[in-house]
């Protein structure tokens, strides 16, 4: 059978071969779509048939999960007794259920106490966690975390913090560095909740940036989580070579109004990088840095634009009343017009009696063009 099927294939070869080469490119190039196709479909049923799968054991083991969590958990008998958690104990009976050995099973009902616990706080919340510790579930979530695929670490790292689940400094560093963008962002975030002590120590080591969305949901779990350790960040400000960290950094500066860290930034002046400068500037404008305006404007006509607007801001907000008159010829005699636009908000912010004579003396000498500016910024309807 064998021989005459190889002797088929090579009667078929040698009849291919005799083809013109146009026809025999085109083909190859016919049997290799077909393949591609067949092997598409393929992989397409296989994933259906997965995802069929793992929706028939989810349906069957749902009602058995949702009974344990309701029995054992929601109505606890020893809930609002004043009775410590650490001292509840749960059915072992139940518990031990064979069911709840399968590795399957073990992570739908991960899966859903995570659900769960996003939904209940306090005591409940408390008692979810100490169920998930009770069964073990913390080792399958620590197993993943030695897993060579990247999206099995990040849900590893997932549950863990959303347990609250203590993970070495020796497993999760050297995550918050990693080359792939979403573990890094996931181990980052998930160091800043479970960290007690120094929840920002990734900074020190971080080669990697800080891309924007994941400074924006860093931002907003180190100003949601409780209790946490806010360091000086003038300290990365000085020191750190990163500078999606230094930029960072600064941000949270302002954020905490941390005036203590006004020299390091001060320093970032007489950086090189422009936007390191502009971002520098904004700092200072938002902790209302009256001892850097001197230096502001001394170095104002030395600078790009992105620099003098953000000058022109933080002058507004610092709003000193010394360089009025700055503020004035930069209105008046400036060609740009987001310049003008930003010197005449500057002026307005200052917001005192001379700052307002000021401005009633600008309608009155300046052209058309800076009196509509003027009115404009005038307008408290229109935000910035």
């Amino acid at each position: 059978m064998w021989k005459d099927l190889v002797d088929l294939l090579f009667q078929a070869y040698e009849q291919f071969s005799l083809l013109p080469l146009f026809i025999e490119i085109a083909l190859a190039f016919i049997v290799i779509a077909i393949v591609a196709t067949i092997v598409a479909y393929g992989v397409i049923m296989y994933k259906r048939y997965r995802s069929y799968v793992h929706e028939k054991r989810v349906a069957f083991i749902s009602p058995i999960i949702e009974e344990l969590i309701t029995e054992q958990v929601l109505l606890n008998e020893n809930l609002g007794k004043d009775v410590l958690i650490e001292e509840i104990e749960f059915d072992q009976a139940a518990l031990a259920n064979k069911v709840y050995k399968k590795p399957f099973v073990r992570q739908i009902l991960i899966d859903t106490l995570i659900q769960y616990r996003k939904n209940f706080r306090g005591e409940v919340g408390d008692l979810l966690r100490k169920l998930y510790i009770d069964m073990d579930l913390q080792k399958d979530s620590f197993a993943k975390m030695k897993s060579m695929r990247w999206e099995r670490k990040i849900k590893a790292v997932v549950e863990l913090t959303q347990m609250d689940i203590s993970i070495s400094d020796v497993t999760i560093l050297p995550l918050t560095n990693s080359t792939n963008p979403s573990l890094r962002a996931a181990a980052r975030n998930a160091y800043i909740q479970l960290s007690k002590n120094e929840p920002f120590k990734f900074f020190d080591i971080a080669t990697e940036p800080l891309l924007p969305w994941d400074q924006l949901e860093m931002f907003k779990i180190i100003t949601t989580t409780k209790d946490i350790a806010i360091p000086n960040f003038s300290r990365w400000v000085s020191y750190s070579s990163n500078k999606s960290v230094v930029s960072f950094c600064l941000k949270l500066i302002a954020h905490y109004d941390q005036q203590s860290a006004i020299p390091a930034v001060m320093e970032l002046l007489n950086n090189k990088d422009h936007y390191f400068r502009a971002d520098a500037i904004a700092c200072l404008g938002k902790l209302s840095a009256e001892v850097a305006e001197e230096k502001m404007v001394r170095i104002y006509n030395h600078q790009p634009l992105n620099c003098q607007i953000e000058i022109l801001k933080a002058m507004g907000s610092i709003a000193s009343g010394k360089y009025l008159e700055f503020l004035k010829t930069e209105f008046l005699y400036s060609s740009n017009f987001d310049i003008r636009m930003n010197a005449a908000r500057a002026i307005i912010r200052h917001n005192t009696q001379h700052s307002r004579l000021l401005v009633e003396e600008l309608m009155e000498m300046t052209h058309e063009e800076n009196q509509l500016i003027i009115k404009h910024c005038l307008n408290p309807l229109i935000k910035y």
